[in-house]
Order: C-alpha cells, then structure tokens, then sequence
C-alpha cells in the first residue's frame, strides 16, 4: 500500500510488531478482548475492506490483492463457537468479484448494492446483487474528495444521520459526507462531498458502535488508523458527526485497514496490510447496530445469493 512509502512502512511494521502486539486500550480493557483470528486461507496479500454478505451472516466479504489491477473481494465461511463469537475461518476464500485497486471500504447500501473505495486513483465502485465486478465507477476527485480514498461507511439504523455515506481520504485523513441518490436501476448518483472532520493517522475502516456497550455511553464510531497503527473511538453527536476527543480502543495495530460489525454478535473485526495480513476480532458488545434497512435486500437477492453459492461450491 501507499506506493513509494511501502518498502520503508514494512520495514516499520516488522520492527514494531517484533516489540507489541495488540491490546486494548485502558478505558476497554476491562470489557473487550482482541483476538486474532489469523490470515484468511486462500486469500491473497495485501488485505483490504471487510463486510458481511448480505442474507448471510456466516460469511465475510474481505479484499484480497488490495491497491493493485488484480484486487478483488473473496468470499470466506466463518466458524462460530457456542457463544456465536467467531473464531476462524473454514475452507478457502473464494472470488466474489472483480475490484481492481480495492482499498479499505467495503460496504452494501440499503438495496443490496455493494459499495467498495479504490486507492489510488481515488474511486468509488458500485456492484449489483448478483454481479461480479463494478456497473458504476464513480470518480471521487470530482466529487470533491482529496485524492485518495481510504474507506466508506453507511451510518446504521438507530444512529443519529442514519443511512449517511461516510467516505474517508487516506491521504489527506479527511472525513465527508458524500450525498446520494438512487437511480431506479439499483446503481447511485453521487454528489458533491461535505467535509466534516480532519483527523490523525491516515482514515481506514469505519464501524459504528451503539450506545449502551460498555464504555460507550453514546452511540459512536471506530475508526481504523493505518499509519497511527490503531483504531480510535469517537463519540457521536446528535447530528451524527464526531464530538469530542478520542480514545484508543485498540492499539499496536501495524496497518489497521478494513472494518466491520458482526451482524450477530456485535463484535467488532478489523482487517490489516502490511508485513502480516491478518483479520482481529475485538468481542464483549452487548448491544448489536441495526444495518441500514434492508428489507429488500433479501428479495433482491434471493435468486443471485444461491446462484453464486452454487458457483462458489460453499458449504
């Protein structure tokens, strides 16, 4: 990742996690615990953004190849214990689709439509249930976004500026709202960008956190920091932007990248890129986010999800 900055960052990353590990930070310590669930077999180096495929919780959706023509997001069945905490993956990952330059957000909109950032030719792609590769590309430097895109991000249900877009630049570490509209056709017009926050460490993976889970007494969001090496927590206002200082939810993260919500359980997974490409789960939430409303997503997939199944030989 980051181009001419890589060979010098991996050196970093193998020097720094030869010394730390991951750990949660003091104010979460007591409540959560990080766990890592290893690399995902059969998926390709360096990772990217995370989700859950839609109408299947037991599923992960992760960039693999990530940041060059050949990325694209595999498919991975997740193996659960008794708790429902995930603790591994079963099989290899398997092609979902095509996703050249795929950064840090993957994520579905409230139809089905699969959203996922590039880096770094900063775009935005935008794949229709049952496709496997991109029926829109949008360019996000004309939408006022500072080149290039690091993550997205739809507010969930339940949160204040529920079913916002929320786009990040990695470069800049610039935080927009991005407006948008549908088209009738399942695809998205976009339009031009709010800026909302300037914030350290280079904006990877964003995830929303409901009030009520230990430590957060407000709805709030985590965000992944690729070059800080840890992923924050903010609290959230009654608008839905940042408020307030952060803290440190998870630290000695070499290449924090994607994020995500367990559907099920509310726990929280992140991926990395760098030296080691691996995913962490951070578990001890009692109170699981409401994904934007989709439900429609159901019947809008029903016949693509078990044709591509079928393809995909899952079991």
């Amino acid at each position: 990742m980051r181009n001419l900055t890589i060979g010098v960052f991996l050196a970093f990353a193998f020097a720094t996690q030869m010394v730390s590990a991951q750990s949660m930070g003091p104010s979460y310590s007591s409540n959560y615990t990080v766990t890592n669930l290893g690399s995902v077999p059969g998926l390709p180096t360096y990772y990217g953004g995370l989700t859950f495929e839609a109408g299947n919780p037991n599923v992960l959706l992760i960039a693999g190849d990530a940041d060059s023509s050949g990325g694209a997001i595999y498919a991975v069945n997740v193996v659960r214990n008794g708790n429902q905490t995930i603790t591994g993956f079963s099989g290899s990952a398997s092609l979902f689709a095509t996703t050249p330059y795929i950064d840090g957000g993957v994520a579905y909109a409230s139809d089905g439509t699969l959203f996922y950032t590039t880096y770094s030719n900063n775009t935005l792609g935008q794949i229709l249930p049952g496709n496997t590769s991109a029926v829109v590309v949008a360019n996000l430097t004309a939408l006022g976004v500072a080149s290039s895109s690091g993550s997205l991000a739809f507010t969930p249900d339940g949160f204040p500026a529920a079913g916002r877009l929320l786009v990040s630049s990695y470069s800049s570490s610039n935080l927009y709202s991005l407006p948008y509209s549908a088209n009738g056709n399942g695809t998205y017009a976009l339009s031009n960008a709010t800026l909302l926050n300037n914030l350290p460490g280079g904006i990877e993976g964003i995830a929303f956190v409901a009030a009520g889970n230990p430590g957060f007494s407000d709805d709030s969001v985590l965000i992944s920091e690729y070059t800080g090496g840890q992923v924050l927590a903010y609290a959230l206002d009654r608008s839905g932007d940042l408020t307030g200082s952060s803290s440190v939810f998870v630290s000695g993260v070499s290449g924090a990248e994607g994020a995500a919500v367990d559907p099920v359980t509310g726990d929280f997974l992140f991926s990395t890129y760098g030296s080691t490409n691996k995913v962490l789960v951070v578990s001890g939430f009692s109170v699981v986010p409401e994904p934007a409303d989709c439900s429609c997503i159901l019947g809008a997939l029903a016949l693509g999800l078990g044709y591509w199944r079928n393809i995909r030989q899952r079991r």
